[in-house]
Formats: C-alpha cells, structure tokens, sequence
C-alpha cells in the first residue's frame, strides 16, 4: 500500500475519507525563513501566555480576572463589576481588528496567533519527536500493535496529557493568585473541587484536541474560517500559487513545462491536507508552511522563489494590488472612531466608586418636625494601597444635616466599606425633592467618584 496521501480534490473536505470515515494528517515538517520566523512568534506568544500572571503591575499580575471579589486587571488598570460594560469594547475590538486584518492578510491570525494553531504545533513537535517524520508515523498507524508501537504511543500521550495539564494550570492562574494556586496544587481536589474539575476538564479537552480533534476544530467549529470568503477580496494578501508560472507541470526538462514539478512537497507539509495549486480554499490558515516547502525545492532546482508566496488574486495573475482600497478605507474610519471611543470611555474610569443605598423600609421619615432619609454609604477602593477617603456634599441645602459623614472613610487596598448616613431637613424648609452631589476626595485632597442623590420628602403644593 502506498504511503502517499490521496489527492486533495476540491469536492470535500481533505480530512474525509472516500467512505466518509476520518483521516489522519500527518504533515511533514517544513524547513525556511517562514517556518523559522513562526518558530519565534509562537515561541513569543507561549512566553506571554505564560508570563502575565507573574508580571505585577500597580500591585497586581498583569492579567488577573478575580471572579472571587468581582475584581479585573489588566495591565495596571483595576475594573470593577461596574466597569464591565467596557467590556464591549475590548469584545467587539477583538473582533473587528480581526476583519480589518483579514481584509489586508487573509487569515495571517490564524497561522501565526490563533492559541489553537500555536499549541497544536507544540503537540506535532512532541508528535514527530516520538513516532519520526510523516513516513514513519503513517507506517507506525498500519503496524500492527507491538511492543514498541505501544511504548512510542504511551509516552506521546503522557506528553500530551503533561503539555494539556500545564497550560490548564496556567489559565487558572489568570482567576486565582498563583501563592493560591501553590496552595490548591498542594492540598487535596476535595478541597477546591471546582478548580480542579475545571482544569481536569480542559486538560482532557486539550489532550483530546492534540490528538485526535486537531485541524478539525479550524474546519468544523471555527465560525473565523467560514467567515474567510466575505472578509477578503481579490486584493487581499493571502498565500497562493502562481499557475502562470507553474503550468504545466512536469519534471526538471521536460520541454515546455512550468516550473511546478508536481513534486507534492507542498501537500505534504499543509497541517490540513489541501493542495494550494488548487485556489485558496477554506481550510488553509495562512501557515506558509507550503511557501517554505515549495521554495526549498525550487532553490535545488536552482530556480526563482516565489512559485508559492504570499500575494493577492490581481499579484498572481500578474496585475497591481491594491492595498487601498474602499473597503479598507471605511475599515480604518471605523477602526479610528472605535479606538477614539474605545479612549474616551477608559478616561471615565475612576480609582474608587461611591454609592448611596437606600435603607429597607420607606423612602423618607417625619420626625421631630425632621424630614429624614437614611442610606448606606458604600465606597469601592481600586487601587492597590490603603486609601482614607474624606466625604463632601456637593450642592446640597444649607439646611441640610447629615451623619455619618464627618469623619474620613478608611478603606484597604482593592476593598469596600459601608457605614449608615442619615441625612435631614427641617420640615418647615422642606419645598421640593433637592438634588445635590456626594463626592469622595482622597488622602491627596482630589476628587476621585461622585454620586448624584435625590433627597426625598413629602409632596409640597
């Protein structure tokens, strides 16, 4: 039986079997300038992953989602629930940097920053320094079981269960302090069940994934990649073949042949098993592991690079592309208008927050010829220190009289506090609902969070 792979047809996915049952990829490793340059942003990119939750900032990892105490931080900015809904920003901003890319580069995330691609190829490397090139791992999955075939299988996947354990470990560590996480890795599961669950959770999602799931997340569930044909355009720079050059194919000689020399390399090494010299197709993520693959045999030919490269539709068939166009135009106003929103909502954001709730119980009191509202007066401290706030009434009645608010409100560092307020105005001064302001200021003597009250009372004619 052959080693070499079907033929990659247009008409299904190159995943899928003649009789609809699954098939392995097990792409060949490329060698080149691109593969290299992937090596180091991946190896980037891991770093950082890794990394945030030990680097502090203003007192806190870089990123740290503290679902415990409803507290976020990111990069020296502390959000709080209220915050929350900045949180549109950052979703919708992800996701339309992410088209406004697409338009310029195709799917360049996906073959250089999308977490899928960068960990599935840590779990290749594991994969072809256990069971050998492509050759020998599809030979190995048509051996028989053996001895040394279970021995190369077991430890491939003890690997893979370490690789998944590290990184479920490490995203936990973004919702826990790590000196916490020491201290659940160390105890008993029983005592941090739900933290446990979720990491054995994902390191078996993530094990199942790196070996048997792997480019059929990209084919089957990623939404990006459906999305691919009404983001680009013929101008967008995607990875694809020049068949001007390339046609028709034939061995080195061969009178009137293109350059191709169908030597396959190309399908070889492509993580999901199409063949570029076919068109761009959906299941291409933008890897250039072909690039480097087809260069590498047309430099043993002695013949220019670039029969695959990176190039837009127009570059390939050997007209201008242009980089400008309408669509990028509106992409950039719109990137523009939502970074400059983006901006402005984060100038709002404030190092404490200060409300006033409402006792249970009716909204006013006549007492004493008093009218008399009763609060409790909370106050947020978002920073990483200490903080004695001093309280102040904005705008408020001269003949208005309040307690609870003469002395200064100590709160910790990234804590809250609560303490009663009665507020009164004589009846007889008493005319319509006063609105005024409550306003903390901090140990500096500025103004940090101010809250708008309305005082109520009994209707006046």
């Amino acid at each position: 039986m052959s080693l070499h792979p079907q033929s990659p047809t247009l008409e299904s996915v190159s995943t899928i079997n003649k009789d609809g049952s699954r098939r392995f990829i097990h792409a060949a490793a490329a060698k080149g300038r691109f593969t290299t340059w992937r090596g180091i942003v991946f190896s980037l990119l891991i770093a950082v992953y890794v990394l945030l939750p030990w680097i502090p900032i203003n007192g806190s990892p870089a990123v740290f989602l503290d679902v415990t105490h409803l507290q976020f931080h990111f990069f020296g900015l502390t959000f709080v629930t209220q915050d929350l809904w900045l949180g549109f920003f950052l979703v919708s901003g992800i996701a339309f940097s992410l088209f406004y890319v697409s338009a310029l580069f195709g799917r360049v995330w996906c073959g250089w920053g999308c977490p899928q691609t960068v960990f599935l190829e840590v779990a290749r490397r594991i994969e072809r320094c256990i069971e050998g090139d492509s050759f020998a791992r599809v030979r190995l999955d048509r051996q028989p079981w053996t001895g040394a075939k279970t021995l190369k299988r077991v430890v491939k996947h003890v690997q893979y269960v370490l690789f998944a354990a590290i990184l479920a470990h490490v995203f936990l560590s973004y919702f826990v302090s790590l000196p916490r996480l020491y201290r659940m890795m160390a105890s008993a599961p029983v005592e941090n069940w739900g933290s446990f669950l979720l990491v054995a959770a994902m390191t078996v999602a993530l094990w199942f994934n790196f070996h048997w799931f792997r480019e059929q997340f990209c084919i089957v569930l990623c939404p990006y990649g459906r999305l691919q044909s009404t983001l680009i355009d013929k101008h967008s720079i995607v990875i694809g073949y020049d068949a001007k050059r390339g046609e028709p194919r034939g061995r080195k000689g061969t009178p009137g042949a293109g350059d191709c020399v169908d030597c396959r390399r190309c399908i070889a090494v492509c993580p999901t098993g199409i063949d570029i010299r076919q068109g761009l197709q959906v299941e291409c993520i933008g890897c250039s592991a072909c690039v480097d693959a087809c260069d590498t045999v047309m430099t043993k030919l002695d013949r220019p690079l670039g029969l695959i490269r990176y190039d837009s539709s127009e570059g390939l068939a050997g007209r201008k592309t242009k980089l400008v166009r309408p669509r990028i135009i509106l992409y950039t106003v719109l990137l523009a208008l939502g970074v400059t929103v983006m901006s402005l909502a984060l100038t709002t954001l404030k190092p404490a927050t200060v409300s006033l709730l409402r006792m249970q119980g009716a909204p006013y009191f006549i007492d004493a010829g008093q009218v008399r509202n009763q609060f409790f007066l909370r106050v947020l401290n978002k920073r990483n220190r200490d903080e004695a706030f001093r309280i102040e009434l904005v705008g408020a009645p001269a003949s208005l009289k309040a307690t609870g608010l003469t002395d200064p409100i100590h709160v910790p560092a990234l804590g809250e506090e609560m303490r009663p307020v009665v507020m009164m105005i004589p009846r007889a001064e008493f005319r319509e609902d006063p609105k005024f302001s409550v306003r903390i200021i901090d140990s500096t003597g500025k103004p940090v969070a101010e809250r708008r009250v309305t005082f109520l009372g009994p209707f006046t004619p």
